[in-house]
């Protein structure tokens, strides 16, 4: 089995041959791994504007690829992986931060565990020369990306992994810059790749760091948040309209106490109640959003969406499905029984006498019926749609 390993380089002069001679130092370790028995060591300049390129062209043994102009970190790895030839690939980068020495390690972890990729994680309390906002960064992406997918992970953007080529078929597209790592964790746990991470040593980089913390450390929250959503958008959705609803509870909790102590509705209320029905039918109309979402994307990945969280796993129980539409309809109705008088009043009239609180909350149930009720025909088409398409897919298989 070859071992491709992909170095990406801009502007490296400096370090890039220490990282090359201790990659190629490597080499016996890492053909002494079982299964292994060749190392394909690949150097993608990025458009460097020093000597970069000349440096790796003196080393017989690596391959060198050129970029003609600074496409990014991201579209440099994705250069090498598309030209390694290897079952495995690996990548470190060029400044010194990561021990090429780490690859056997990672490579033997893999192999045993029969996982899609490792990852050397710099956040599992080995020996590190990080900044401590970068440190603090890190940090905080890991607490989120596992928040999102409900399992652990310590390190989103280490540059030092171990993956199987053929897991590129799920994790493409990928993004051009220093953001490719964080979305490579992202996609992967998404798409149930097997991930397993290993404490590794991290050291001070060689030269100047191109990673700006407040603009790269912005790319790489967008990344995350936006790939996640892609997958499970009920997770943000959901915490969204809950927080608008939650925000309409707490406006009510004074009107509602007002009403029970003196039975009265004051007229002065009336700014704070239609407040509250916009934040009440606004957070309805979020969270169905987001549950319809989960279920079309269920339909367009082929598999269930609505697993990967505790407001998907909640909404989509068969309990809730089948009767989310008859909620629906009893509200509705509650909303016309406590104004059909008025109704009639208007019809026969054309005047309304009653008091407007009865026409706002007959309008606040009305409302969240039918949104109600429409969403629980949405959900249900796009059930048939799931339905039709595994059909076919069954159809397919048997001819």
């Amino acid at each position: 089995m070859i071992f491709s390993l992909v170095i990406p380089a801009y502007n490296e002069e400096n370090g890039i041959a220490d990282i090359i001679r201790r990659t190629l130092q490597a080499k016996a370790a890492i053909l002494a791994v079982d299964g292994i028995n060749e190392l394909e060591v690949i150097v993608v300049n990025d458009g460097s504007k020093d000597h970069t390129a000349e440096v790796v062209a003196s080393f017989k043994e690596v391959r060198l690829i050129q970029h003609s102009s600074n496409r990014g970190y991201g579209a440099a790895l994705k250069t090498g992986f598309e030209s390694a030839s290897g079952h495995l690939i690996g990548f470190l980068d060029a400044d010194g931060t990561y021990p090429p020495e780490f690859f056997p390690k990672l490579i033997k972890s893999l192999l045993a565990e029969k996982a899609d990729m490792a990852i050397g994680s710099r956040m599992m309390g080995a020996r590190s020369g990080m900044p401590v906002t970068r440190y603090i960064g890190n940090r905080l992406f890991a607490w989120l990306l596992s928040w999102i997918v409900g399992k652990k992970i310590t390190d989103t953007a280490s540059g030092l992994r171990v993956f199987r080529k053929e897991a590129l078929n799920q994790l493409y597209p990928l993004p051009d810059g220093l953001d490719l790592t964080p979305a490579m964790s992202t996609k992967a746990i998404h798409e149930k790749l097997k991930i397993i991470e290993t404490p590794m040593p991290y050291a001070e980089r060689v030269g100047r760091s191109k990673l700006s913390v407040v603009k790269d450390g912005v790319r790489f929250f967008n990344t995350i948040v936006g790939i996640a959503r892609l997958y499970n958008p009920l997770k943000f959705f959901g915490i969204l309209g809950a927080i608008l609803i939650l925000l309409g509870v707490i406006l009510a909790m004074g009107p509602v106490t007002h009403y029970l102590r003196f039975r009265r509705v004051e007229d002065y209320e009336v700014y704070r109640l239609f407040t509250i029905m916009v934040l009440w039918v606004t957070g309805i109309n979020v969270i169905s959003f987001g549950a319809f979402c989960n279920s079309l994307l269920g339909v367009i990945h082929g598999k269930p969406v609505h697993t990967q969280s505790a407001w998907s796993t909640y909404i989509f129980r068969p309990p809730i499905m089948r009767n989310l539409d008859k909620v629906g309809y009893v509200l509705i109705a509650v909303a016309i029984a406590l104004n059909h008088k008025t109704i009639i009043e208007y019809v026969t009239t054309r005047q309304i006498d009653v008091h407007w609180s009865y026409i706002f909350t007959g309008a606040t149930l009305f409302l969240v019926g039918v949104q109600l009720a429409m969403t629980s025909f949405l959900l249900k088409v796009v059930e048939e749609l799931r339905g039709v398409k595994n059909a076919r897919v069954t159809l397919r298989k048997a001819s």
